[in-house]
């Protein structure tokens, strides 16, 4: 939108596709469309209206985490890379061939924010290496193997409850990947704490799980069912958010403090209905 803006190219922002739009597309000759985060469904005719077809940039490897918050849950399950996948569209959601990809890796203390400026920069060279086979009709497609493919559902709020029964580098995993949203949260007597940055180590404490350990090289540590949490990135109710030192000096949470775990969501789900997922639309 900036480059168009910049070129004096005209930008239109849908707030959802409409049969007015879809017959603007097809008087102005439209021959190729390219969609990223649109988060509407398309209907069989506008995907069919450009000659060289409706192409989405997907967050993910694909067929692996289709749905509506690929960045999180890949950050949120341990990843060691991800990527965005170029797909032709189809009336089904984020099943479509895929013509290429551009991989990127996710590093230990990365958290989807990380993740998702640099899977915005990796569209750069699908569009340098493809937009030329697409206009000329050239570029050939892989279809996705449907019995790999992965759901995930939209974020939301519930799912940022903490399980510190669960091994550290899960629950570090999971503060890194719901960050910014819908961010992860834990509670000291009534006060709700949120965490910005985690990490883990393998120490083994014999204590319960969720219990604090106190403050140790920059990080307030706590206990888990494996190893133990380092929380590096904190923020009370009404305050900011800080390293771990700043905000120990605020906010005490004393040694031997014992955190409440609770269940954490699943993100993920495995070989979806056919049919549910096509109701659900597509993910732009």
């Amino acid at each position: 939108k900036t480059w168009a803006l910049e070129q004096g190219v005209e930008v239109r922002q849908p707030e959802k596709m409409r049969k007015s739009d879809r017959l603007e597309i097809e008087a102005d000759g439209i021959d190729a469309i390219l969609v990223m985060a649109f988060g509407h469904m398309l209907s069989s005719k506008l995907i069919a209206t450009p000659p060289k077809g409706i192409w989405n940039f997907h967050t993910s490897l694909l067929p692996k985490y289709r749905g509506a918050s690929p960045i999180q849950v890949a950050v949120a399950s341990g990843e060691e890379e991800t990527g965005v996948s170029l797909m032709e569209m189809v009336r089904e959601m984020d099943a479509g061939p895929v013509l290429d990809v551009e991989k990127v890796s996710i590093e230990r203390m990365d958290t989807a924010l990380d993740i998702d400026a640099r899977l915005a920069d990796a569209c750069v060279p699908l569009v340098k290496r493809n937009l030329e086979s697409i206009l000329d009709g050239s570029a050939r497609t892989n279809p996705q193997d449907p019995d790999a493919a992965s759901y995930v559902r939209k974020m939301e709020k519930n799912d940022g409850v903490l399980d510190f029964r669960m091994p550290a580098k899960v629950v570090a995993k999971r503060v890194n990947g719901l960050f910014p949203w819908p961010g992860t949260r834990f509670t000291v007597d009534e006060s709700i704490i949120k965490v910005g940055l985690a990490d883990w180590n393998e120490r083994e404490e014999r204590t319960a799980a969720g219990t604090v350990l106190g403050l140790r090289e920059g990080a307030i540590e706590v206990a888990c069912g494996e190893g133990v949490l380092r929380l590096l990135r904190l923020q009370r109710s009404g305050g900011k958010m800080m390293d771990a030192v700043a905000f120990a000096n605020g906010f005490e949470i004393p040694a031997a403090t014992i955190l409440k775990s609770i269940e954490m969501p699943e993100l993920v789900k495995q070989g979806c209905a056919r049919e549910r997922i096509r109701k659900l639309g597509n993910t732009l």
